[in-house]
């Protein structure tokens, strides 16, 4: 790119084609395992067959849909977004507020079979070079654009097409008109989550193919605007009021995956701290609490205060659902939000035992720290239990042992066989030392017809 880069993606684009290392490559691993076994069990989700159905309607080709028929990169993206955010267990930067894997991962992968790409460094690097793009803008969108819009399905475009711009070996001028098509076809309002339905899933489906198309057409030539982010009408005035655009291009010593969280419970991030609590509580008393009270941030009282769930997603949203299955059954994994476990007398009547509060101490450390306390009446006597930093943030890791349980659960949940699960464990982490992108293709579920 020649003369003076004068605007933010121009100068984003630049600052990627700095190397990624072989660490680098390990963590991208880890997320793409984490993707992969998400993805796998939301498979079996009806909203994501059908839009696995929408997909089929675009005709064949060489990029896989998981558990469907492969598809054209748009159409593949498109279904595998949904599959790996549906059942809430997606990774997360909670600095940006959004979810990189179930949008980065789909783009990439999509791009990669449609391409003919076989090495497992240039997917890797791709990946990492996506989340970079879509942590970086998200955190520098500001309080302004969360109230309304869901950073996932807005930035998430940027993401993708960094991925695909890094896939096809762009140029920074391509890879700026990349960022600049993404930014204009960025969507997803919040108003998700108010009605029932699986929208805040798809909004990651779209997002992906976003960026897969963005890429594409900036190969070719189409140019995108290159001040998309902070121009007059742009991203950042339209939908971010009090956004920083310089902080996009904020120095650091590493990528910003290294930073993402990783999620253990089946349930919305926000609710993750006080889970934490709750099982930290389950250990130290003997039988149920007689109230339990949850004190927490802003946004997790926000986004999930709902005291009587009657769906799924309700229930993954609910701070009452989410304590009263840790304490009753020791677990916050998938089955601990089944439909059973909304009917449930005992969970039910736990769950009408916890109340909620905002505590300003938590929410003036938010979004850098997801904390919660608890403080519960046993009898006479008090216990109080905080969490300051959930389990998988960087802080409070999880193990790259425990993330491969994690994909190996999610795998048996989608019903795949354990010796099946093993070979696309093993393809996802060889990729690059041991195995191919054909490799990992050719272990991921099979395709219906």
């Amino acid at each position: 790119m020649s003369g003076h880069l004068s605007s933010i993606v121009e100068r984003l684009s630049v600052l990627l084609a700095r190397p990624v290392s072989p660490d680098d490559r390990a963590r991208a691993r880890l997320h793409l395992l984490d993707w992969v076994g998400c993805t796998v069990a939301g498979a079996r989700e009806a909203d994501v067959a059908r839009v696995r159905g929408l997909a089929r309607a675009e005709g064949t080709g060489a990029s896989s849909i998981i558990g469907g028929t492969g598809a054209g990169p748009q159409a593949a993206a498109l279904a595998n977004g949904p599959a790996g955010a549906i059942l809430e267990m997606d990774d997360v930067d909670r600095r940006a507020l959004l979810h990189p894997g179930p949008v980065v991962m789909p783009a990439a992968l999509a791009l990669a079979e449609h391409l003919g790409v076989t090495s497992g460094d240039a997917l890797l690097d791709a990946v990492v070079r996506g989340y970079e793009v879509m942590i970086r803008i998200g955190r520098a969108a500001g309080a302004s654009h969360y109230r309304f819009f869901h950073p996932t399905g807005t930035v998430g475009g940027f993401g993708a097409a960094a991925a695909g711009a890094s896939l096809m070996g762009l140029d920074d001028e391509r890879t700026a008109w990349a960022l600049g098509l993404a930014g204009q076809q960025g969507a997803g309002l919040w108003r998700a989550r108010h009605e029932p339905g699986s929208v805040k899933a798809l909004h990651d489906g779209r997002a992906a193919a976003n960026g897969v198309a963005s890429a594409l057409l900036a190969r070719d030539g189409f140019r995108g605007p290159l001040r998309v982010l902070e121009g007059e009408q742009g991203f950042f005035p339209a939908m971010a009021p009090d956004a920083d655009p310089e902080a996009v291009l904020i120095p650091a010593d590493s990528w910003f995956m290294h930073e993402v969280s990783f999620k253990p419970h089946a349930a919305c991030r926000h609710a993750h701290p006080t889970i934490d609590a709750a099982l930290a509580l389950r250990a130290r008393i003997a039988g149920l609490p007689d109230t339990v009270r949850v004190e927490t941030y802003r946004d997790s009282i926000l986004f999930c205060d709902k005291p009587a769930p009657t769906t799924v997603p309700e229930a993954k949203f609910s701070l009452q659902h989410s304590v009263a299955v840790a304490l009753i059954r020791g677990d916050a994994g998938l089955d601990s939000f089944e439909p059973a476990t909304l009917t449930d007398p005992e969970i039910a009547a736990m769950r009408a035992r916890v109340s909620v509060a905002m505590a300003d101490d938590l929410t003036a450390t938010y979004p850098a720290r997801f904390g919660a306390r608890l403080i519960a009446m046993a009898g006479t006597v008090e216990h109080r239990i905080e969490t300051l930093d959930a389990l998988g943030d960087p802080e409070n890791p999880l193990s790259p042992g425990a993330i491969c349980d994690k994909a190996r659960a999610l795998m048996a949940w989608g019903g795949m066989s354990p010796e099946a699960a093993e070979r696309l464990i093993a393809a996802v982490r060889g990729l690059g030392v041991r195995t191919t992108v054909a490799d990992l293709s050719a272990a991921l579920p099979g395709r219906d017809a």
